[in-house]
Protein backbone atom coordinates (compact mmCIF):
# COMPACT_ATOMS: atom_id res chain seq x y z
CA UNK A 1 0.00 0.00 0.00
CA UNK A 2 1.14 3.60 -0.53
CA UNK A 3 2.63 5.64 2.31
CA UNK A 4 -0.61 7.47 2.97
CA UNK A 5 0.68 9.89 5.61
CA UNK A 6 3.56 11.01 3.41
CA UNK A 7 1.15 11.54 0.50
CA UNK A 8 -1.27 13.55 2.65
CA UNK A 9 1.64 15.66 3.93
CA UNK A 10 2.78 16.42 0.38
CA UNK A 11 -0.72 17.30 -0.78
CA UNK A 12 -1.27 19.51 2.26
CA UNK A 13 1.98 21.40 1.68
CA UNK A 14 1.12 21.96 -1.98
CA UNK A 15 -2.49 22.91 -1.31
CA UNK A 16 -1.99 25.49 1.45
CA UNK A 17 0.31 27.45 -0.87
CA UNK A 18 -2.54 28.10 -3.30
CA UNK A 19 -3.22 31.81 -3.79
CA UNK A 20 -6.79 31.27 -5.01
CA UNK A 21 -8.67 29.48 -2.24
CA UNK A 22 -12.15 30.18 -3.60
CA UNK A 23 -14.86 32.05 -1.70
CA UNK A 24 -16.85 31.01 1.37
CA UNK A 25 -20.62 30.65 1.02
CA UNK A 26 -22.28 33.93 1.97
CA UNK A 27 -25.94 33.16 1.22
CA UNK A 28 -26.10 31.38 4.59
CA UNK A 29 -24.94 34.22 6.89
CA UNK A 30 -23.57 31.91 9.60
CA UNK A 31 -21.14 30.40 7.08
CA UNK A 32 -19.90 33.74 5.76
CA UNK A 33 -17.42 34.37 8.59
CA UNK A 34 -15.56 31.03 8.34
CA UNK A 35 -11.84 31.49 7.63
CA UNK A 36 -11.14 30.12 4.16
CA UNK A 37 -7.53 29.38 5.15
CA UNK A 38 -8.76 26.33 7.06
CA UNK A 39 -7.73 23.10 5.37
CA UNK A 40 -7.78 19.53 6.64
CA UNK A 41 -7.68 15.98 5.27
CA UNK A 42 -8.52 12.69 6.94
CA UNK A 43 -8.23 9.16 5.58
CA UNK A 44 -9.71 6.02 7.13
CA UNK A 45 -8.84 2.70 5.55
CA UNK A 46 -11.12 -0.32 5.51
CA UNK A 47 -8.78 -2.14 7.92
CA UNK A 48 -9.12 0.66 10.47
CA UNK A 49 -5.94 2.71 9.94
CA UNK A 50 -6.34 6.49 10.12
CA UNK A 51 -4.26 9.37 8.77
CA UNK A 52 -4.76 13.12 9.05
CA UNK A 53 -3.22 16.50 8.33
CA UNK A 54 -4.24 20.09 9.03
CA UNK A 55 -7.64 21.01 10.50
CA UNK A 56 -9.07 17.50 10.34
CA UNK A 57 -10.39 17.66 13.91
CA UNK A 58 -12.11 21.05 13.54
CA UNK A 59 -15.93 20.95 13.42
CA UNK A 60 -17.68 22.50 10.43
CA UNK A 61 -21.18 22.55 8.95
CA UNK A 62 -21.57 19.45 6.78
CA UNK A 63 -24.52 20.90 4.84
CA UNK A 64 -25.38 18.81 1.74
CA UNK A 65 -23.07 15.96 2.75
CA UNK A 66 -25.91 15.14 5.16
CA UNK A 67 -28.14 14.29 2.17
CA UNK A 68 -26.30 11.00 1.71
CA UNK A 69 -26.81 10.04 5.35
CA UNK A 70 -30.50 11.00 5.17
CA UNK A 71 -30.88 8.94 2.00
CA UNK A 72 -29.28 5.94 3.67
CA UNK A 73 -31.65 6.21 6.64
CA UNK A 74 -34.67 6.49 4.33
CA UNK A 75 -33.51 3.44 2.35
CA UNK A 76 -33.17 1.45 5.56
CA UNK A 77 -36.76 2.38 6.45
CA UNK A 78 -38.74 2.04 3.21
CA UNK A 79 -36.33 0.46 0.70
CA UNK A 80 -37.14 0.80 -3.00
CA UNK A 81 -40.36 2.73 -2.37
CA UNK A 82 -38.11 5.81 -2.37
CA UNK A 83 -37.78 5.60 -6.14
CA UNK A 84 -41.52 6.16 -6.62
CA UNK A 85 -40.96 9.74 -5.45
CA UNK A 86 -37.45 10.67 -6.59
CA UNK A 87 -35.38 9.70 -9.64
CA UNK A 88 -31.70 8.70 -9.90
CA UNK A 89 -30.59 10.77 -12.91
CA UNK A 90 -27.91 13.51 -12.85
CA UNK A 91 -29.51 16.93 -13.11
CA UNK A 92 -26.75 18.79 -14.95
CA UNK A 93 -28.03 21.87 -13.12
CA UNK A 94 -27.24 23.73 -9.88
CA UNK A 95 -28.34 22.15 -6.58
CA UNK A 96 -31.21 24.61 -6.08
CA UNK A 97 -32.61 24.55 -9.64
CA UNK A 98 -36.41 24.64 -9.72
CA UNK A 99 -37.22 24.47 -13.45
CA UNK A 100 -36.57 20.73 -13.74
CA UNK A 101 -39.01 20.02 -10.92
CA UNK A 102 -41.76 21.69 -12.95
CA UNK A 103 -40.76 19.88 -16.15
CA UNK A 104 -40.66 16.48 -14.42
CA UNK A 105 -44.08 16.84 -12.74
CA UNK A 106 -42.74 17.18 -9.21
CA UNK A 107 -40.35 14.22 -9.28
CA UNK A 108 -36.83 15.48 -8.42
CA UNK A 109 -34.05 14.25 -10.71
CA UNK A 110 -32.11 12.67 -7.83
CA UNK A 111 -32.05 12.64 -4.01
CA UNK A 112 -28.91 14.81 -3.73
CA UNK A 113 -30.22 18.03 -5.25
CA UNK A 114 -32.19 20.17 -2.81
CA UNK A 115 -35.64 19.21 -4.12
CA UNK A 116 -34.79 15.51 -3.89
CA UNK A 117 -33.33 15.90 -0.42
CA UNK A 118 -36.52 17.65 0.70
CA UNK A 119 -38.54 14.64 -0.48
CA UNK A 120 -36.19 12.38 1.53
CA UNK A 121 -36.69 14.69 4.53
CA UNK A 122 -40.46 14.26 4.11
CA UNK A 123 -40.02 10.46 4.12
CA UNK A 124 -38.02 10.65 7.36
CA UNK A 125 -40.54 12.98 9.00
CA UNK A 126 -43.25 10.43 8.12
CA UNK A 127 -41.34 7.39 9.34
CA UNK A 128 -39.41 8.53 12.43
CA UNK A 129 -41.12 9.00 15.78
CA UNK A 130 -38.93 12.00 16.73
CA UNK A 131 -37.42 12.94 13.35
CA UNK A 132 -34.65 15.36 14.34
CA UNK A 133 -33.55 13.47 17.44
CA UNK A 134 -33.80 10.08 15.73
CA UNK A 135 -31.78 11.21 12.72
CA UNK A 136 -29.10 12.77 14.90
CA UNK A 137 -28.89 9.52 16.87
CA UNK A 138 -28.55 7.60 13.60
CA UNK A 139 -25.55 9.74 12.59
CA UNK A 140 -24.05 9.25 16.05
CA UNK A 141 -24.55 5.49 15.74
CA UNK A 142 -22.82 5.42 12.34
CA UNK A 143 -19.75 7.07 13.83
CA UNK A 144 -19.85 5.66 17.35
CA UNK A 145 -19.66 9.27 18.56
CA UNK A 146 -22.28 10.80 20.85
CA UNK A 147 -20.77 14.30 20.71
CA UNK A 148 -22.17 15.14 17.25
CA UNK A 149 -24.73 17.96 17.39
CA UNK A 150 -26.85 20.31 15.32
CA UNK A 151 -25.64 23.91 15.11
CA UNK A 152 -28.85 25.75 15.96
CA UNK A 153 -27.48 29.09 14.76
CA UNK A 154 -26.78 27.65 11.32
CA UNK A 155 -30.22 26.00 11.18
CA UNK A 156 -31.85 29.33 12.06
CA UNK A 157 -29.71 31.13 9.50
CA UNK A 158 -30.80 28.67 6.80
CA UNK A 159 -34.46 29.10 7.71
CA UNK A 160 -34.16 32.90 7.54
CA UNK A 161 -32.59 32.82 4.06
CA UNK A 162 -33.94 29.57 2.57
CA UNK A 163 -36.41 31.12 0.13
CA UNK A 164 -35.58 28.78 -2.73
CA UNK A 165 -35.96 25.77 -0.44
CA UNK A 166 -39.40 27.04 0.59
CA UNK A 167 -40.21 27.49 -3.10
CA UNK A 168 -39.05 23.94 -3.89
CA UNK A 169 -41.02 22.48 -0.98
CA UNK A 170 -44.20 24.30 -1.99
CA UNK A 171 -43.75 23.20 -5.59
CA UNK A 172 -43.35 19.59 -4.39
CA UNK A 173 -46.49 20.06 -2.28
CA UNK A 174 -48.41 21.29 -5.33
CA UNK A 175 -47.49 18.07 -7.15
CA UNK A 176 -48.55 16.03 -4.07
CA UNK A 177 -44.97 14.83 -3.54
CA UNK A 178 -44.78 16.18 0.01
CA UNK A 179 -46.99 14.49 2.62
CA UNK A 180 -46.20 16.62 5.68
CA UNK A 181 -46.53 20.39 6.28
CA UNK A 182 -43.86 22.41 4.47
CA UNK A 183 -42.67 24.10 7.68
CA UNK A 184 -42.24 20.77 9.46
CA UNK A 185 -40.29 19.18 6.61
CA UNK A 186 -38.02 22.18 6.15
CA UNK A 187 -37.36 22.49 9.87
CA UNK A 188 -36.03 18.93 9.73
CA UNK A 189 -34.11 19.62 6.52
CA UNK A 190 -32.42 22.77 7.83
CA UNK A 191 -31.35 20.95 10.99
CA UNK A 192 -30.12 17.98 8.98
CA UNK A 193 -27.87 20.30 6.95
CA UNK A 194 -26.73 22.10 10.12
CA UNK A 195 -25.07 19.07 11.67
CA UNK A 196 -21.48 19.87 12.63
CA UNK A 197 -18.74 17.29 12.22
CA UNK A 198 -14.99 17.04 11.75
CA UNK A 199 -13.22 15.39 8.83
CA UNK A 200 -12.44 12.52 11.17
CA UNK A 201 -16.08 12.07 12.17
CA UNK A 202 -17.26 12.29 8.56
CA UNK A 203 -14.81 9.61 7.48
CA UNK A 204 -16.28 7.36 10.16
CA UNK A 205 -19.87 8.20 9.22
CA UNK A 206 -19.34 7.20 5.56
CA UNK A 207 -17.35 4.08 6.42
CA UNK A 208 -20.41 1.83 5.96
CA UNK A 209 -20.66 2.85 2.30
CA UNK A 210 -17.09 1.67 1.71
CA UNK A 211 -17.71 -1.47 3.78
CA UNK A 212 -20.72 -3.10 2.07
CA UNK A 213 -23.19 -1.48 4.46
CA UNK A 214 -21.43 -2.20 7.78
CA UNK A 215 -20.49 0.82 9.91
CA UNK A 216 -17.40 1.36 12.09
CA UNK A 217 -19.16 -0.53 14.90
CA UNK A 218 -19.47 -3.54 12.55
CA UNK A 219 -23.27 -3.22 12.53
CA UNK A 220 -25.16 -3.64 9.28
CA UNK A 221 -26.85 -0.37 8.36
CA UNK A 222 -27.71 -1.17 4.72
CA UNK A 223 -27.60 -4.18 2.46
CA UNK A 224 -24.63 -4.51 0.09
CA UNK A 225 -26.94 -3.64 -2.80
CA UNK A 226 -28.24 -0.51 -1.08
CA UNK A 227 -24.68 0.67 -0.36
CA UNK A 228 -23.80 0.06 -4.01
CA UNK A 229 -26.81 2.11 -5.15
CA UNK A 230 -25.87 5.07 -2.95
CA UNK A 231 -22.27 5.00 -4.18
CA UNK A 232 -23.54 5.05 -7.77
CA UNK A 233 -25.75 8.08 -7.03
CA UNK A 234 -22.82 9.87 -5.37
CA UNK A 235 -20.63 9.26 -8.42
CA UNK A 236 -23.20 10.61 -10.88
CA UNK A 237 -24.97 13.24 -8.76
CA UNK A 238 -22.82 14.11 -5.74
CA UNK A 239 -21.43 17.35 -7.18
CA UNK A 240 -24.48 18.65 -9.09
CA UNK A 241 -23.41 20.30 -12.36
CA UNK A 242 -19.77 19.44 -11.60
CA UNK A 243 -20.34 15.69 -11.07
CA UNK A 244 -18.76 14.82 -14.40
CA UNK A 245 -15.71 16.92 -13.61
CA UNK A 246 -15.26 15.21 -10.24
CA UNK A 247 -15.57 11.75 -11.79
CA UNK A 248 -13.12 12.80 -14.52
CA UNK A 249 -10.53 14.36 -12.20
CA UNK A 250 -10.90 12.28 -9.02
CA UNK A 251 -12.68 9.07 -9.99
CA UNK A 252 -14.43 8.31 -6.71
CA UNK A 253 -18.02 8.41 -5.45
CA UNK A 254 -18.33 11.45 -3.24
CA UNK A 255 -20.44 14.26 -1.86
CA UNK A 256 -19.75 17.93 -1.30
CA UNK A 257 -21.32 20.55 0.95
CA UNK A 258 -21.25 24.35 0.84
CA UNK A 259 -19.58 24.30 4.25
CA UNK A 260 -16.46 23.30 2.29
CA UNK A 261 -16.44 19.60 3.11
CA UNK A 262 -16.06 16.74 0.65
CA UNK A 263 -16.31 13.03 1.48
CA UNK A 264 -15.15 10.48 -1.11
CA UNK A 265 -14.58 6.76 -0.92
CA UNK A 266 -13.23 3.72 -2.70
CA UNK A 267 -15.36 0.67 -1.84
CA UNK A 268 -13.44 -2.01 0.07
CA UNK A 269 -10.47 0.36 0.51
CA UNK A 270 -10.96 3.73 2.24
CA UNK A 271 -12.95 6.87 3.02
CA UNK A 272 -11.25 10.25 2.60
CA UNK A 273 -12.61 13.61 3.79
CA UNK A 274 -11.36 17.11 3.06
CA UNK A 275 -12.41 20.47 4.43
CA UNK A 276 -11.55 23.78 2.80
CA UNK A 277 -14.31 26.41 3.14
CA UNK A 278 -13.51 28.37 -0.04
CA UNK A 279 -15.82 27.30 -2.88
CA UNK A 280 -15.44 27.39 -6.66
CA UNK A 281 -18.09 28.85 -8.98
CA UNK A 282 -20.09 25.60 -8.92
CA UNK A 283 -20.34 25.68 -5.10
CA UNK A 284 -17.84 22.89 -4.39
CA UNK A 285 -14.68 23.21 -2.29
CA UNK A 286 -11.96 24.54 -4.57
CA UNK A 287 -8.98 23.19 -2.61
CA UNK A 288 -10.83 20.01 -1.67
CA UNK A 289 -11.36 19.15 -5.34
CA UNK A 290 -7.67 19.81 -6.06
CA UNK A 291 -6.48 17.80 -3.05
CA UNK A 292 -8.60 14.77 -3.95
CA UNK A 293 -7.43 14.83 -7.56
CA UNK A 294 -3.87 14.85 -6.26
CA UNK A 295 -4.66 11.97 -3.89
CA UNK A 296 -6.03 9.61 -6.53
CA UNK A 297 -3.25 10.58 -8.95
CA UNK A 298 -0.46 9.99 -6.43
CA UNK A 299 -1.92 6.72 -5.05
CA UNK A 300 -3.37 5.34 -8.31
CA UNK A 301 -6.44 4.44 -6.27
CA UNK A 302 -9.79 5.19 -7.90
CA UNK A 303 -12.70 3.17 -9.26
CA UNK A 304 -11.34 3.52 -12.81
Amino acid sequence: MPNFQAILNTIYNDTVKATDKGNVATYIPELAHIDKNNFGMHLKTIDGKVYGIGNYNTKFSIQSISKVLALSKAMSLIGNDIWKRVDVEPSGHPFNQLALLEINDGIPRNPLINAGAIVIADILVSNLENPKADFLNYVRELTGDQSIQFNEKVAHSERETGFRNFAAANLLKSFKNLNNPVDEVLDFYFHQCAIEMTCSQLSKSFFFLANKGKCVLNKTRLTKTQAKRINAIMLTCGFYDEAGEFAFEVGLPGKSGVGGGIVALLPDHFVITTWAPGLNKKGNSKLGMFALEQFTTKTNLSIF
